[in-house]
């Protein structure tokens, strides 16, 4: 028995030695000794992904392999690493990684986590139909003027009293998405758009939760259990009910000779490519394109704007620049307008700097090789 003990023993230390040898790994970059099952996760910082990954970098450069479980992923760190692999080499690195806690409520491809065929054909189509719905254009800065004059009057409501801005942020950049997508804007009282902004939010905090974190590394094991994913799952769904609800209301009111809206031109197309067995265009991806839409758009823009009061505010002397070249350029008797943009080059290196400084999205979108590269 002792010595039956004894051989498991150093046959399961042989097995440790083995699955973290370089040899063992294939062509991957160097990184931490992966553990059987855990892989790095013993490694990981309980304050986030982000605060490991940091640590690690110093030992092994710009350029390293860690295993969320016992799924390997590459990491890339750094502004020549990240300009290498996402515009030198912008196709082969084209592919989207998994995000494990939602990959199964987007079987159906649509623009934010879809990849191949099916995204390049969805993503031209819909920045072609944006485009002709103002995107870029005159028109698309009509609508975020008068959003824009809507915020100011609702700010005017405060009579100056503290108040947070975030959710009348996530309501204007809404709004210019529905506008859009739908035909139509929402009073910022509407309960539906007001349950729309609650369920983005909700969302988004669960992804960017430590939760989502340790799920992406032992998703076999806690999908299992109870927890926020389940939570997670059911708001998706309900933000899929709506923009559902908003489709059916659109095939019903349908003119063929004039579509108002992205949702219109969609059912246009699905309705073009009916008798074609491999056409993207079925209600699935319409749906899955309209949620991708907003939530690349909606908590997005809504957080940069927090994040550039918050740090105006901190920074006085920035601010009161920033507001001279408004009224050096701009004055106090019109609107703002694109074309202002290139005589207001501190204004528009200060907006570059809050993206910058903000900084989002802190890990990134998972993105995957779709042919084997030498990086």
């Amino acid at each position: 028995m002792a010595l039956s003990a004894i051989l498991f023993f150093i046959l399961f230390i042989g097995l440790l030695l083995l699955w973290g040898c370089p040899a063992f790994r294939g062509h991957l970059p160097p990184g931490p000794w992966p553990l059987p099952f855990l892989g790095n996760v013993l490694q990981m910082d309980q304050k986030g992904l982000l605060k490991s990954f940091q640590v690690l970098r110093e030992k092994y450069g710009d350029v390293f392999t860690v295993y969320l479980g016992s799924r390997p992923a590459v990491i890339l760190l750094g502004y020549e690493a990240m300009k290498e692999a996402l515009v030198d080499q912008a196709e082969a690195f084209s592919g989207r990684g998994h995000i494990t806690i939602i990959d199964s409520l987007f079987q159906e491809p649509g623009l934010g986590l879809a990849s191949g065929n099916s995204w390049k054909v969805l993503r031209q189509f819909s920045v072609t139909t944006m485009k002709d719905f103002g995107m870029g254009k005159r028109r698309i800065e009509e609508r975020i003027k008068e959003e824009a004059q809507s915020l100011v009057e609702e700010l005017r409501k405060s009579q100056g009293a503290y108040l947070d801005p975030h959710f009348l942020f996530n309501s204007i950049s809404a709004n210019i998405i529905c506008s859009i997508v739908f035909g139509e804007r929402f009073n910022y009282q509407d309960p539906r758009l007001l349950q729309l902004l609650h369920l983005l939010n909700e969302i988004f905090i669960i992804l960017s939760s430590f939760y989502t974190q340790v799920f992406e590394i032992f998703p076999g094991i806690l999908k299992h259990f109870p927890g926020k994913h389940i939570r997670l799952y059911s708001m998706i769904e309900e933000v899929k009910a709506f923009i559902t609800e908003n489709v059916e209301r659109h095939q019903k009111m349908l003119d063929p000779s004039g579509p108002k809206d992205f949702i219109d031109s969609f059912l246009l197309r699905m309705d073009k490519e009916r008798s074609n067995p491999e056409s993207e265009f079925h209600q699935e991806h319409l749906v899955n394109t309209v949620l991708s839409l907003f939530f690349a758009g909606t908590e997005t823009s809504s957080s940069t704007l927090c994040f550039g009061f918050l740090l105006l505010l901190k920074n006085p002397g920035v601010f009161e620049k920033v507001q001279a070249e408004i009224d050096r350029v701009i004055g106090a008797h019109r609107l703002p307008a694109l074309e202002d943009r290139a005589k207001m080059s501190y204004t528009d290196a200060i907006i570059h700097e809050i993206q910058r400084f903000s900084d989002l999205v802190p890990l990134g979108v998972p993105h995957s090789v779709i042919k084997d590269t030498h990086f």
